[in-house]
Formats: structure tokens, C-alpha cells, sequence
């Protein structure tokens, strides 16, 4: 499956063509983050999770940047989460710090995350920093035991008193330093939330599918008590509701990346806009699971049933907090 990444670049979608990357419109991203999510959670969230890393690029000094991704296999893991505490010393700063969930650790090419400066702060408290890692600078926790997306290997990375040299570091807050793509001066969160949103919908989709896939398989032992017409029914509805949803998700999006291109400034309802629409699209799509799932017989309760993984890798895909709304 990584063969297959390569080979399409899709850790590069948000990497300029000069680095050896194929940069991509976010509403078009989206559709391959949905699209590979479709084909298997663990391998659409691995697409998205390594794209996103590529929006760090202009942040960084121009010549990591070209060093760091342009091979074939570079891609990033990481975590955003402030877990860490950095040093300055000669030259650059000495780090420490326990990341977790830091998906696609096994096959990353270097690794990012965010610290606080020890011996540094302004009126607003600490400043904070991202460092970059080389993969035998990072020790890897393998703890990532969750009942869905098991092959994302999401795991928990370390590193304990490692010097990272100044020019292996950057401050997502400032602005691109280079590289002027939209993708780059789009809002982070809306971003982050619209691709994880994305994924949702590719592995509802999926469940959909799946769903009636075995209400067909079905049919014969099924169809005397009615039971075959009731699911069909039910997987008919879930199916409406999906595309609603879907037509609904990309609409929103497409409109706040038209005029992000044509340099209108997104206000902050707009961007809670987008937010709420991102978190009813991945509510919807658990909703799918929760309309289906228990209609599929006591098979699907087995773990290499193919439809009990898809509603394992849709629960904890929409398990993130990005998705979660906590107004309610």
C-alpha cells in the first residue's frame, strides 16, 4: 500500500512541484482523502495524516524543506500537542518530550512536534516551537492498541535530550516564509477539520456498501420474514442521507476555497461556519454505522467480519476531537 502512495504521490498532495510534490487544491485533496478512506480507513487516514505534513513546507528554512521532501518516500508524523520542553544551546536547541498518537510512526521519514521553550517567554507565557526529528533520533512507544484504524500505527514517539539545530525547526504561528500556494494562507483548522471530515465520509460510504453487500448475500434466509426489504429500505435512506450530507460538506467547502483563491478574507463565522459543517458531516457519517450496524446478523459482530472493521475504523476516525462538537 505504501508502493501505491509512492507511486502517486499522495504524501506530496500539499508539496510544491519543485520538491518533487503534486500540489493539489483542497477541495480536490478532500475527494482523494474520501476516495482512499472508501478503499480502507487505515489507509485513507494514513493519506490524509502524511498530506497534512506538507503544509509545513513554507514554514521551514527553504533548504530543509528541500532536502527533507523531496525524496520519494518523505513524509512526515508527528503530533501538534505541546508535549515537549526545549533548551536553546549552541546552535540550535536541546529537546525532550512524549508525543502521542503520532500516526504513521513505522514509515515516517522524519518526525515534528511541538515544544515549549524553557528559558523563553513573553507576556502571553512560553513560547512555543516545532522541531523536526530524524527517525534514529526518535524512540517509538508501540502503544497504539485502539479497536479501529490498527494500521495506522499511531504510536507514542520520545526523544530525551536531543539537539536539534536551529534550521531543523520552525513557528507555524508567523507566516510562510516561502512558497505562496493557497493552500499554505488557508486557515489550519478548517483545513485540518475538512480533512479528517473527509475520511468519515469515504468510511461511511464504505460501511453503506458493505451493508448491502450482506443484506443481498442475505436475501434467500432473509427474504420470508421481510427482513431483506426492511434493511434495503433502511441501507436506501442511509444512503439519501449520506449524499445529502456529502453534496452539503463539499458545497460549503468549495465556497470557502473560492474565495480564499480569490483573496477575500475568511471571518470568524466563517470558520465556524466550515467547523460546524465539517462536525455534522462526520456526525452524519457515524450516524450510518449507527443506523446499519445492527441489522447485519451476529456475523457482524466478528472482528474479520469486513463490515465489523469498517465500523471500527469509522468510530475511531470520528473519535477525534477536531469532529466532536462539545456545545451540545
Amino acid at each position: 500500500m505504501l508502493e501505491i502512495i509512492y507511486e502517486l504521490r499522495l504524501f506530496k498532495l500539499f508539496v510544491p512541484d519543485e520538491l518533487g510534490g503534486r500540489m493539489t487544491p483542497l477541495p480536490e485533496a478532500l475527494q482523494w482523502f474520501e476516495q482512499c478512506s472508501w478503499a480502507d480507513g487505515s489507509f485513507g487516514w494514513l493519506v490524509t495524516i502524511g498530506a497534512g505534513g506538507g503544509f509545513f513546507v513554507p514554514y521551514m528554512d527553504a533548504s530543509t524543506a528541500r532536502r527533507l521532501f523531496s525524496g520519494r518516500e518523505a513524509v512526515v508524523a508527528g503530533s501538534g500537542y505541546p508535549s515537549g520542553t526545549a533548551r536553546r544551546v549552541e546552535g540550535g536547541y536541546e529537546v525532550s518530550g512524549r508525543w502521542q498518537y503520532c500516526s504513521g510512526s513505522t514509515h515516517a521519514t522524519l518526525f515534528t512536534a511541538n515544544a515549549y521553550i524553557t528559558d523563553e517567554s513573553d507576556s502571553s507565557g512560553q513560547k512555543m516551537r516545532s522541531f523536526i526529528f530524524r527517525p534514529e533520533q526518535v524512540d517509538i512507544v508501540r502503544d497504539w492498541t485502539a479497536f479501529g484504524l490498527r494500521a495506522t500505527e499511531s504510536h507514542t514517539i520520545t526523544v530525551d535530550r536531543v539537539f536539534v539545530p536551529e534550521e531543523m525547526t520552525f513557528d507555524l504561528a508567523g507566516k510562510p516564509i516561502h512558497y505562496n500556494d493557497p493552500i499554505y494562507s488557508y486557515p489550519f483548522l478548517p483545513f485540518a477539520q475538512s480533512s479528517f471530515a473527509a475520511v468519515a465520509l469515504g468510511i461511511a460510504k464504505h460501511l453503506v456498501e458493505e451493508a448491502r453487500r450482506v443484506t443481498d448475500h442475505n436475501r434467500e434466509a432473509w427474504g420470508a420474514t421481510g427482513r431483506y426489504f426492511s434493511v434495503r429500505n433502511k441501507i436506501k435512506q442511509t444512503e439519501d442521507r449520506w449524499q445529502r450530507a456529502a453534496d452539503a460538506f463539499y458545497g460549503c467547502i468549495q465556497q470557502s476555497w473560492n474565495r480564499h483563491v480569490e483573496g477575500l478574507p475568511h471571518t470568524e463565522e466563517q470558520q465556524q461556519e466550515v467547523s460546524r459543517v465539517c462536525k455534522t458531516t462526520a456526525s452524519m457519517a457515524l450516524a450510518c454505522g449507527q443506523a446499519l450496524f445492527p441489522y447485519m446478523g451476529i456475523r457482524s459482530v466478528m472482528e474479520d467480519a469486513p463490515i465489523n472493521r469498517i465500523w471500527r475504523d469509522l468510530q475511531t476516525a470520528c473519535q477525534h476531537s477536531l469532529l466532536v462538537s462539545f456545545d451540545d
